[in-house]
């Protein structure tokens, strides 16, 4: 089975460390349940410029690899490599976050696993010749069978897949999304992720 999985907010608690951020940058007080937009530059009600001012801050290699693991992450994508199964980390992180990235994820466990930087919404700088990045006409080009994913912006990108199962990380920001059609389930945590799979009911 090929299983496509996304980095923040699935394998690292990503948007719990932003809200940090922004109350440490400008005062910004917003607790990570009331993050209710993918979007923080309107989650944190960010101007255009404290918003490039927080990317800048959240993606720098000393913030990348102080993000915490999410619980299990790690265990159940190993026991999935264990069974055979190949296991894709897709990010939209830029490219020139690459290294501390896939540090941060050796450190963790997750260092048999597959990363690629997709270049999602064209505004990186293609990066020729590596073996890490990747844009759309590649990415279209590849199948899975499973996704795990927390951003419903991403949703568009499974349109070529539609025998995919989605499984859609509970989170703040999409509680109140409608899911595009059955194949998609919501999902609260790895534990139920794993067992869900185990049980082959998706």
């Amino acid at each position: 089975m090929n299983i496509y999985v996304d980095y923040d907010d699935c394998l690292c608690e990503t948007a719990r460390a932003f809200t940090v951020i922004a109350e440490r940058l400008f005062g910004k007080m917003v607790p990570y349940e009331e993050v209710r937009f993918f979007n923080l530059q309107d989650s944190f009600e960010l101007s255009d410029e404290e918003y490039e001012a927080l990317m800048i801050e959240g993606h720098r290699p000393e913030a990348l690899l102080s993000y915490e693991e999410t619980p299990g992450a790690a265990r159940v994508l190993n026991e999935w490599i264990d069974r055979g199964h190949e296991v894709t980390i897709i990010t939209g992180r830029p490219f020139s976050s690459y290294e501390p990235s896939r540090r941060w994820l050796d450190e963790h466990g997750f260092d048999r696993v597959k990363m690629f930087c997709l270049n999602k919404y064209g505004r990186d700088a293609f990066i020729k010749n590596s073996d890490f990045n990747m844009e759309l006409e590649d990415y279209y080009r590849m199948r899975f069978d499973i996704a795990v994913e927390d951003s419903p912006m991403a949703f568009r990108f499974f349109e070529h897949l539609p025998e995919l199962k989605v499984l859609v990380y509970d989170r703040p920001w999409n509680k109140d999304c409608s899911l595009p059609n059955s194949n998609y389930s919501r999902v609260l945590n790895w534990d139920q992720i794993r067992e869900i799979e185990k049980a082959g009911t998706i």
